[in-house]
């Protein structure tokens, strides 16, 4: 019962935080310099700008009306309401940049790019990062250990775009004398649909593999550490020398008992499962110019494009709120013992 009502507090506490994060990129974009109406207003002139100083040549009522059409004439209560309801947290609204489409059908065309490169570069990361961590931990200080430590601290030092520059170079073809293995960048090739079955999934693949290889790199070293880490504090627990103690084995201690608690921090990041819609860096679409969530948020934020920025963040805030969530769930899924009363 204890339980229930833990996830009904948190499932309510949702909507404050949602509200908050909202409320508060909600207000600062209306102060940001460059917005639609000062667009508006030096097209008009053929300024080609977005500066303020475009009004100086306006009268007021022209300003006014160009405020009006934009919703800039109410007060910012007012424009958030709208944004909340009618405009349903902004994916029902036109978006500035591009004409006669809503915010959400600008997401639906990106959701399906980001979700792929979402999911692949999660599963993989799990499917590595832990049996590894697992065999470091069995090994520890070691050979095994130490040699792959230092490649993991090394990999940890390059920041992913540049590590995903460094790909496009030797293996991309982008300077000559190197590997032409990989296609620069995108999604897929131009041709795409009029290829056959398997060159299909060979030119997915090969578009894939670069950036692919690039997301699973950021979070490479923290996860193989952290279940490196975690399976070590469990070994050196009492109940693991008890098992000892009574004539078991090392992995029948490790695997039957050990492994299953220090699996606990790793489902920490279970429920980023929920937000795989979004994964990804901007830096590494951009280098491999992926279509992706990533560089429409970014694009929102240089051409001003309000409308599609606060839809973005009103959906990864809802479903990074619903990941957390989650993964209190994989905690109790994982260690029925865990209780939310301060008990275990």
């Amino acid at each position: 019962m204890e339980r229930f009502n833990y996830f009904v507090r948190r499932i309510l506490l949702v909507i404050p935080t949602f509200l908050g994060i909202t409320v508060l990129c909600f207000t600062v974009c209306q102060f940001v310099p460059g917005g639609p109406v000062e667009q508006a207003i030096a097209q008009m002139r053929g300024a080609g700008g977005r500066g303020g100083m475009a009004s100086a040549t306006m009268s007021a009522s022209q300003i006014e009306a160009i405020k009006k059409h934009y919703g800039f004439d109410q007060p910012i209560p007012v424009r958030y309401w709208r944004w909340l309801g009618p405009g349903r947290m902004g994916l029902a609204l036109d978006s500035f940049r591009y004409t006669h489409k809503t915010v959400w059908q600008l997401i639906a065309e990106r959701f399906p790019i980001s979700l792929t490169f979402g999911i692949s570069g999660f599963v993989l990361t799990y499917l590595i990062c832990v049996p590894l961590g697992i065999a470091k931990a069995l090994r520890n200080g070691a050979a095994f250990d130490v040699s792959t430590s230092v490649v993991v601290f090394v990999l940890y030092a390059i920041p992913a775009f540049a590590f995903g520059m460094l790909l496009k170079i030797f293996f991309a073809g982008t300077v000559d004398g190197f590997w032409t293995l990989f296609p620069i960048g995108g999604f897929r090739s131009e041709n795409w649909e009029q290829l056959g079955f398997l060159d299909r999934v060979k030119d997915q693949a090969l578009h894939m593999f670069l950036p692919v290889l690039c997301y699973v790199i950021g979070n490479f070293a923290i996860l193989t550490l952290l279940m490196k880490n975690s399976l070590l504090e469990q070994i050196g627990q009492d109940y693991v020398r008890t098992v000892l103690a009574k004539g078991g084995t090392m992995q029948r201690a490790v695997w039957l008992h050990a492994l299953r608690n220090a699996l606990i921090p790793i489902a920490t990041g279970i429920g980023g499962i929920l937000s795989i819609m979004f994964a990804g860096s901007v830096l590494i679409e951009r280098v491999f110019a992926i279509p992706g969530i990533g560089m429409l948020s970014l694009d929102a934020i240089i051409t001003r494009d309000y409308t599609v920025f606060m839809g973005v963040i009103a959906l990864q805030s809802l479903v990074y709120l619903a990941g957390r969530i989650l993964s209190d769930f994989c905690y109790v899924l994982i260690d029925p013992r865990i209780n939310f009363a301060g008990e275990a």
